[in-house]
Order: C-alpha cells, then structure tokens, then sequence
C-alpha cells in the first residue's frame, strides 16, 4: 500500500508513534514548551508543504480553489476518521462542524492527548495556506482541546 493509499488516520497514527518518543527525548531535555514549539514549527512547515503538493495536483482540474479542496474532504473523513455536519457550501464558502474526531480519540489512547492539536489541528490551517493563501480559514473551538465539536469555516479572502 503506497502513502496516497494509505488513509491519513492510518498514516498520522505511525508518524505519532515516531514522533513520540522524539517529543519525550525532546521534552526531557528542553522542557515541555520548547518541545512542542519545535513540534509545532516542523508539522506546521510539512502541512504547508503538503498542501503546496496538493495544489499542484489540483492544476489539470481547475486549480487549488475551495471547491476542489471541498471535493477533497473526503481524504481526512476516510476509515470513519472525522463525523462531519456540513453547514454551509459554495464557491466562496465551506463552513462544517466536526462532532467526532477520531484523530483526537487516537492521540489520547496513545498517551499523546498533550500535543495532539499540534500533531493534528496544527496542519488545518497550514495546509490551507500551503494550498492556496486566499482561501482563509478559522476555528474557534477543537474537540482535542476538550470543545464538543470543531468549528471550521472557510473563505476566499476579499480581493483588494
């Protein structure tokens, strides 16, 4: 099974268990904030990577617009991954909630509950700048910071 096969729930799973044991070498000695301020900068700078590498996937079929990024959710709900209430959907616009997040879910049964927003709700809005910077997102609540549902909305930014 390559790594595009692979469903990300699978794939953050294995690199949470490569990390871990970098974040508590890492923790032990430079503390807990510097880690994870480390933590942070590296998976923020491989979401903007990925979501660079998406874009350019997304030129034979019109572009990294919303739309297509819309057409993409499917790739983080996969294996039952993500219980997505989807609000509002246009051109212009992707507003959803998220009620069940089993990212969150995984990275507390593997004792990283801690930096799970970094390992996982760092990258939403680093891929997105990644893929196309003017689509903005916002978020005000996780369900990994102990919120009931994840409120993401996406929008093009005004033009200028």
């Amino acid at each position: 099974m390559s790594q595009s096969e692979m469903g990300i729930l699978k794939r953050r799973r294995i690199e949470a268990e490569i990390i871990k044991p970098i974040y508590d070498a890492m923790s032990r000695h430079f503390g807990k904030e510097k880690a994870q301020a480390v933590l942070k900068e590296a998976i923020a700078a491989d979401a903007i990577r990925a979501g660079k590498e998406m874009a350019e996937k997304q030129q034979d079929k019109g572009g990294a617009t919303l739309s297509n990024f819309t057409a993409m959710q499917y790739l983080w709900e996969q294996d039952d991954a993500l219980k997505v209430d989807i609000l509002a959907s246009d051109h212009q616009h992707l507003d959803y909630n998220v009620t069940r997040c089993r990212y969150a879910e995984m990275y507390r049964e593997m004792g990283l509950g801690e930096i799970g927003s970094i390992l996982s709700c760092t990258r939403d809005a680093s891929f997105i700048e990644g893929y196309n910077p003017d689509i903005e997102m916002s978020r005000s609540q996780t369900i990994m910071k102990g919120a009931d549902f994840c409120n993401f909305r996406y929008r093009l930014k005004a033009k200028e």
